[in-house]
């Protein structure tokens, strides 16, 4: 078997079988295939697609690349939850510590923001001293005895997943919608996890800008899984515009932690309902989305799913000091306000722009290796549909460069759009994909 003739059936519409997809998946991880062979093969795969079955083979070729984690023996059912990124995006924050507080144990490995979404693991570096690296028996011990984990993916889990990306990101081929399908699944189960609700994000802040990208992205997702013999659910949510008001890393924490005080945003307590709702349903500890949805606001109500939080925080090194007292998290030197330039309704908060403008200030990251500054970021404050008068705050940034606060001051002007008539606000979900 050879690789060219991998990449020219590929090229030519043909249909993969599965001793070619391993065949290519495994020697691209073990360096025998070389990266413009990979390249040619991603490009191929971008423009002509791959059908259900190809694309599950590919999830379980770069799951079986490295350690597969077998957690039957840690937990009764292990659940997940994976959103495919925006901005303000802080759910994981709120809805683990929810489900666990619940007594749905859920072991999560998140990423790091790259472009204009931000990374769980940015944010929970905000709190001094959490470890995000622990290793995979650290992870099995701590979901065993304490019910959740948030940390960092192993390097032992799906490298070629590791190396496929970073392909993907130099070559043009991101879009490609088998390649992210199995790139979120294949990690989802080399981790173990057995029921998973993806959060499917499409809007102008998301990597799938229209309903129907992101309905088949759903699609496709929830058909591996079964295919792999998982149950997932897959939630199509709105992200025009920002999730909740803060976007920046210390500031969704901040966020995260008034959520689960029970002062969080609606739009965002709302979403961590939802979410958590279908992870217990999923995780078999309700009969229902009602009875599920019960449970939820009762742990939110009485303050178990803020005591889960701060176990997960202590647990994993962080000062509980910063979280019990988030006034002690990174705080900007520089703190300027974006007022309404007219009065109307908003038609556009442009989810997008103010994502970038966070990664201008210093939130996340153009290239892989830039630092994060976690006290920066944007306060959201007025969303599509609000009444606005001139003057009225619709922003408020949070900067430690006074070049880069002019630059976002002028840009976030740009992220607004008005209407003289009133305007419908957006949904937060569109569809749910079982």
């Amino acid at each position: 078997m050879r690789a060219v003739d991998i990449i020219i059936k590929k090229r030519d519409r043909l249909e993969l079988n599965r001793e070619e997809i391993e065949f290519f998946i495994n020697g691209y991880a073990q360096g025998d295939i070389p990266d413009y062979q990979a390249a040619a093969w991603a490009m191929a795969v971008l423009l002509n697609g791959m059908t259900p079955r190809e694309t599950t083979d590919l999830t379980l070729a770069i799951a079986h690349s490295g350690e597969m984690l077998d957690l039957s023996g840690v937990v009764p059912i292990a659940v997940d939850k994976h959103s495919t990124g925006g901005v303000g995006d802080k759910t994981t924050l709120v809805v683990e510590p929810l489900v666990a507080a619940c007594g749905l144990p859920v072991g999560k490995m998140s990423g790091r923001g790259l472009g204009f979404s931000g990374g769980t693991l940015d944010k929970m570096e905000s709190i001094p001293g959490y470890r995000t690296n622990l290793s995979t028996q650290e992870f099995l011990d701590q979901l065993r005895t304490h019910g959740l984990v948030l940390t960092g993916q192993t390097g032992e889990l799906a490298p070629a997943d590791g190396k496929l990306y970073a392909l993907r990101d130099v070559t043009g081929t991101v879009q490609s919608i088998p390649l992210i399908a199995s790139s979120v699944m294949s990690k989802k189960i080399a981790s173990g996890a057995q029921a998973i609700v993806l959060d499917v994000k499409v809007g102008v802040g998301a990597f799938m800008p229209t309903l129907e990208e992101a309905r088949q992205l759903a699609e496709l997702m929830v058909s591996i899984a079964r295919m792999a013999g998982r149950k997932a659910v897959a939630l199509i949510s709105d992200m025009d515009q920002p999730l909740g008001q803060a976007v920046g890393n210390a500031l969704e924490v901040k966020e995260a932690i008034e959520t689960l005080h029970g002062n969080g945003p609606q739009d965002f307590v709302e979403h961590c309902l939802v979410v958590a709702t279908h992870l217990l349903v999923l995780g078999g500890k309700a009969d229902g989305e009602s009875q599920a949805r019960a449970m939820a606001e009762k742990a939110l109500r009485n303050g178990n799913a803020w005591e889960r939080f701060r176990t997960l925080v202590q647990t994993q090194g962080g000062d509980v000091a910063y979280i019990d007292h988030p006034d002690r998290l990174p705080k900007a030197t520089l703190i300027e306000a974006v007022t309404a330039q007219r009065s109307g309704y908003l038609k556009m908060v442009d989810a997008r722009i103010i994502g970038e403008t966070s990664v201008l200030l210093g939130a996340g990251r153009a290239k892989k290796e830039d630092a994060i500054d976690h006290a920066v970021g944007i306060l959201v404050h007025s969303k599509v549909g609000d009444r606005v008068v001139a003057g009225q705050m619709l922003f408020t940034v949070h900067a430690n460069n006074e070049g880069r606060l002019r630059e976002a001051l002028r840009l976030l002007h740009g992220a607004v759009q008005y209407s003289d008539r009133p305007v419908e606000p957006l949904p937060l979900f569109y569809d749910v994909i079982r």
